[in-house]
């Protein structure tokens, strides 16, 4: 293969990880039944007129295996956290003492679990699409080649087979990861 379908399927190969672990990262923002600080990665709070991700406002910890405590940086900041934390999906009550705001995590019921597999799944497909894009843009990359002539259409076609398997072992990845995340959720 030439240089140039050499340096496309590198960059490919490049993007489809940074698309696994950015899915494996959503994975973490999904809570099973223990607590982790990563459960409140996805909260953006209305801080002054401007969104800013709850983890730039406040100190979040796990003092224990069911508790999580938010400590704001800025104690006026507190009720939109409470807010915040409120309307999003992750079906935990905020506890406001006034300076810290401790969120306690309930043992996931059955109905509870479903959904969350419903959310896992929702967050695996989007990384697949998200692979599923890069291959689309190289793809149209390596044709844009060869119409102009800097490569042969037989180059093409064996960059074509192999970012087709690149996608491939990718989308297995990302799928292992989502069979292990929903043994997670499910395990009682």
């Amino acid at each position: 293969m030439s240089e140039l379908t050499d340096e496309l399927i590198a960059d490919a190969r490049e993007r489809m990880g940074k698309s696994v672990e950015s899915t494996n990262g959503e994975f973490g923002s999904v809570r099973t039944g223990r607590a982790s600080p990563a459960l409140l990665d996805r909260i953006v709070v209305d801080y002054y007129g401007a969104p800013t991700p709850l983890n730039q406002l406040a100190t979040i910890n796990a003092p224990e295996a069911r508790l999580l405590s938010v400590q704001p940086y800025d104690a006026s900041s507190i009720k939109a956290i409470e807010k915040s934390i409120m309307e999003s999906d992750i079906g935990l009550t905020p506890n406001n003492d006034g300076k810290l705001i401790r969120l306690s995590i309930p043992e996931l019921n059955e109905e509870r679990r479903r959904e969350l597999v419903k959310v896992v799944r929702h967050i695996a497909e989007e990384g697949r699409v998200a692979i599923r894009n890069v291959r689309r843009d190289v793809m149209h990359d390596l044709r844009e080649l060869r119409d102009a002539g800097e490569i042969g259409a037989d180059d093409e076609h064996r960059a074509e087979g192999e970012l087709q398997k690149l996608t491939d072992s990718r989308i297995a990845e990302l799928d292992n990861l989502l069979r292990g995340k929903e043994a997670e959720i499910l395990e009682v």
